[in-house]
């Protein structure tokens, strides 16, 4: 292990590249516009619906209604600037020859990349601080804050840039030149965007794979939904970045052993990933609990014996699919022992299958009763099982007085606010740009 002596100088040396970088204080510049334009537009619409409805429901959830939509700017910084931060950093060495000079110094190959990564993500978190002010403006209007939600979504963004880093990092060591390694790297975030529209097209396979894509991580953590699958998925991915960067780094080594050593740590990490997409386990931490049926309906639904099968005949692009796989079907697959949902279809958008004998129906069964359904709400579905279990709803007969009196309390009546933060211009527009601005000159003057 090498001693903290040299474990410290590598962190002030990659600070101060750090701070030298103009990729870093540009993205820093431009992350408080970014982040401005999102929140005054939520904010604003936000205090529309507040002041002009009933200010009751959902729609008045400060997670969806403003973090969601605030916290974008870092989604939209993580997949087109953070890259070249990366590339910066942990490139500039090589190109420079001052890598050479660095691996004189005895450390991990694992520990070097590791210590990169963190000063990276030291970056972020302060490039973050833009959405934060946010928080800021929205509690002193005395806008609402639960702090579990907050927490949640700001850990998805830090996955995401993380896996970012980890990314970057890897072709930035790998090509020979930064073009190369950016281009690589928007190539692999396309690859994704294409991967959902695939998925979206498609199912199946596609849709479970499209799952563990960064912007179907950053969708779930914005809706409060932590789930030990994505977090394992997300982890191995990140140590598998990290570890092909460190790999690369070994510049004694020839490409062969490399090349080896490449393709053994492709294999575990995918043995990896398979093992903790298939991980249970998953915690509704959104104020609403969006991402959950009622506490009753839960403990009857935990209980079913047996395996619930659900037959959808619905094409992939019929709204009703996405009704039903959003609000019905993922809420059971987070309860439900033994779910098994499939979905049949002859062709990809249903149009010319309107007029066949079971399309749009569902089909619930579970060992020899069956239901047959045409809903796709989350009422309607839970109805379709009920029967097909042969108990009473919750929330009725089948539940107890303790129950109801718990769900009538945790009803979600919103939390609206009629006037929007003052000031979010001023502080977006104006000071965030000039505060980074008059940093990075001090920082420049001190570096000369």
């Amino acid at each position: 292990m090498p001693s903290r002596r040299t474990v410290a100088w590598l962190l002030r040396k990659e600070w101060r590249a750090l701070m030298a970088s103009n990729a870093w204080w540009l993205m820093l510049i431009l992350i408080g516009p970014l982040a401005g334009v999102s929140f005054i537009s939520a904010t604003r619409t936000y205090a529309e619906l507040s002041a002009y409805s009933g200010g009751v429901g959902e729609t008045f959830s400060p997670l969806l209604g403003v973090w969601a939509p605030t916290f974008s700017a870092c989604e939209l910084a993580a997949a087109f600037l953070l890259p070249f931060v990366v590339i910066r950093l942990v490139g500039g060495d090589r190109q420079t020859g001052a890598l050479k000079i660095e691996l004189q110094r005895p450390m991990p190959a694992f520990v070097r990349i590791a210590i990169k990564a963190v000063v990276l993500l030291a970056g972020w978190g302060i490039a973050t601080l833009a959405p934060v002010a946010g928080i800021v403006l929205w509690s002193i209007a005395g806008g609402h804050l639960h702090i579990p939600e907050l927490f949640t979504l700001m850990a998805g963004h830090v996955l995401n840039a993380a896996l970012t880093i980890a990314l970057a990092s890897a072709a930035a060591i790998i090509a020979d030149h930064p073009a190369t390694a950016a281009i690589a790297t928007l190539a692999v975030t396309v690859g994704t965007w294409i991967l959902n529209f695939i998925a979206a097209v498609h199912g199946g396979v596609w849709a479970r794979a499209a799952e563990y894509t960064p912007t179907a991580m950053v969708a779930e953590f914005q809706h409060g939904l932590v789930r030990v699958s994505v977090v394992l998925v997300a982890l191995g991915l990140i140590g598998g970045g990290l570890g092909l960067a460190s790999i690369w780094i070994r510049l004694g080594s020839s490409v062969r052993q490399r090349l080896a050593r490449s393709a053994a740590l492709l294999v575990l990490v995918s043995g990896i990933v398979a093992a903790g997409s298939v991980a249970a386990g998953s915690w509704d931490l959104s104020e609403n609990r969006m991402n959950s049926f009622s506490r009753a309906d839960e403990k009857v639904l935990g209980r079913i014996s047996g395996s619930l099968q659900i037959t959808a005949y619905l094409a992939p692009e019929d709204p009703r699919r996405t009704d039903l796989e959003q609000h019905s079907i993922a809420k059971l697959r987070r309860v439900v022992p033994d779910l098994d949902v499939r979905y049949v279809a002859d062709t990809s958008t249903g149009l010319f299958e309107q007029t066949a004998e079971r399309y749009g129906e569902i089909h619930y069964r579970l060992a020899d009763r069956e239901r047959v359904s045409r809903a796709t709400t989350a009422e309607g579905v839970l109805e379709a099982i009920y029967e097909v279990i042969g108990e009473e709803p919750a929330g009725t007969a089948g539940a107890s007085l303790e129950d109801d009196e718990d769900e009538r309390e945790s009803v979600f009546r919103g939390y609206p606010l009629a006037e929007p933060p003052a000031g979010a211009a001023a502080v977006f527009y104006g000071a965030w740009p000039a505060v980074a601005l008059l940093a990075a000159l001090r920082s420049r003057r001190r570096g000369s």
